[in-house]
């Protein structure tokens, strides 16, 4: 392995791990303020102890997602030294208002909040909740923004060999990060609606603090049903697109190796990348790709045959990603279906409980899955038909980022421990203030 392969695969060790901790800051941020603004509407007690016991495991979580965040960052100056020397004057710009604004914004109104139960009003204290899920979310916009550039770049020109900022409104208005941005988060919610609706079926079948965790369910189910309907439809946005701006990408993530007018979908078939066709492919829906890519069942779409060999994304990568993602989303409409159906009593339904529990892991697959496809559909651009990955390495020496590469697999392993054991140690335990009543109720 040489330099490129190594600083790719501590950036990919990094942004994975990262993005277990994410997600479920992202979402449970807004869930934890819905609660207390149902606490503070109705003064409802129950609801304030569902905003503290959930908002004890969003701060569990944001605090290890802190940690393997900052190190991304400075592997731009480490390892990607090329990359950021061409595109700073852009991405810097981006990382900056993260950084300085919403970062900031959050950080503090988490403190507010966490130490304000006694000292502010009702509603002081709800402000401070909403302002970290803003903010949080806000954070997030930034960072997808600057992704979305290396994705599809606009508003900038090169000079004097390196991309400099033209128009900053286009970079941060433009389609593909807005897409992002709600692709992102719509998963991320998803993943936390599936996180609360776990954890509560964990507790429910075990008839501890029935009353607590039935309201728990019956609001992460509503939440859970229309983000996995909402991340349907707008995923479907966000692969349309690809058809004009990364049209490699769409033929990956299909496997379609020649050019047609009219392109059908295969229900079923397998990429043989060596021999450029697929070994197996069956059951297809005529001209449905060209339906969904361009809105015209006529319209071309250009298979990998039409790109060079070193200019194609990895195929069977791309394909995978993209089937099991998709496959996902339909588990996820259908267990939240059937979450919101029953949640008038939850408790009744120990079939359903139990898969909500295994079902946890799941939200965070498709989340993995949904980069994978997004960074390694782009290959072999780091800045797409601009800089090559290959090119945007830093001249160090391998030994170093061997070194590198073990100590963050050795500590994100160490951090992950920790963040899941606190998770499944505060949630197993539920409301410590609230011991279940007599009955289970």
């Amino acid at each position: 392995m040489d330099v490129l392969h190594l600083s790719r695969l501590q950036f990919a060790v990094s942004t994975y791990f990262h993005f277990l901790f994410v997600p479920l800051t992202l979402g449970l941020s807004i869930l934890v303020a819905v609660m207390e603004t149902i606490y503070v509407r109705r003064g409802d007690e129950e609801y304030k102890r569902m905003t503290k016991f959930w908002g004890k495991l969003f701060l569990i979580n944001f605090a290890i997602g802190v940690v393997t965040g900052i190190t991304l960052e400075f592997q731009f100056g480490t390892n990607w030294s090329r990359y950021s020397a061409f595109v700073g004057d852009i991405f810097g710009s981006l990382l900056a208002i993260e950084a300085t604004a919403t970062f900031f914004l959050e950080s503090t109104f988490i403190a507010v909040w966490v130490f304000g139960w006694e000292r502010l009003s009702k509603r002081a204290h709800l402000t401070a909740i909403w302002l970290v899920a803003i903010a949080s979310n806000m954070s997030a916009f930034w960072i997808i923004v600057a992704n979305a550039w290396m994705q599809s770049p606009v508003g900038y020109v090169i000079r004097n060999g390196r991309a400099e900022l033209t128009d900053f409104m286009a970079v941060i208005t433009q389609r593909f990060a807005i897409l992002e941005f709600l692709h992102t988060v719509g998963g991320a919610y998803i993943l936390a609606g599936f996180f609360v609706l776990g954890i509560s079926s964990w507790h429910l079948l075990r008839r501890q603090n029935v009353s607590f965790f039935s309201k728990s369910f019956r609001v992460a189910a509503a939440f859970t049903l229309i983000f996995s309907i909402f991340e349907l439809l707008q995923g479907h946005m966000n692969a349309e697109i690809l058809g004009t701006k990364q049209p490699a990408k769409l033929a990956a993530m299909e496997s379609q190796w020649e050019t047609q007018n009219g392109a059908s979908i295969n229900l079923i078939q397998w990429p043989d990348a060596a021999n450029e066709r697929n070994s197996i492919q069956t059951l297809s829906i005529p001209k449905m790709l060209s339906l969904l890519a361009h809105y015209n069942p006529d319209a071309e779409v250009k298979g990998l045959k039409a790109y060079p060999r070193d200019q194609r994304p990895p195929v069977l990568v791309s394909f995978l990603s993209f089937r099991i993602m998709v496959g996902l989303v339909f588990v996820f409409i259908a267990l939240s279906g059937w979450a919101w159906l029953k949640h008038s009593a939850p408790e009744k339904q120990s079939f359903l409980l139990r898969l909500l529990v295994w079902t946890i892991p799941l939200p965070y697959l498709a989340c993995e899955l949904g980069w994978t496809l997004a960074e390694v559909g782009r290959q072999p651009w780091i800045v797409y038909r601009i800089m090559r990955t290959s090119d945007a390495v830093s001249p160090i020496a391998t030994s170093q980022v061997a070194i590198s590469v073990a100590a963050f697999i050795v500590v994100y392993t160490l951090l992950g421990v920790v963040d899941f054991y606190l998770l499944f140690k505060y949630a197993r335990r539920g409301p410590a203030d609230m011991p279940a009543p007599a009955g289970g109720r």
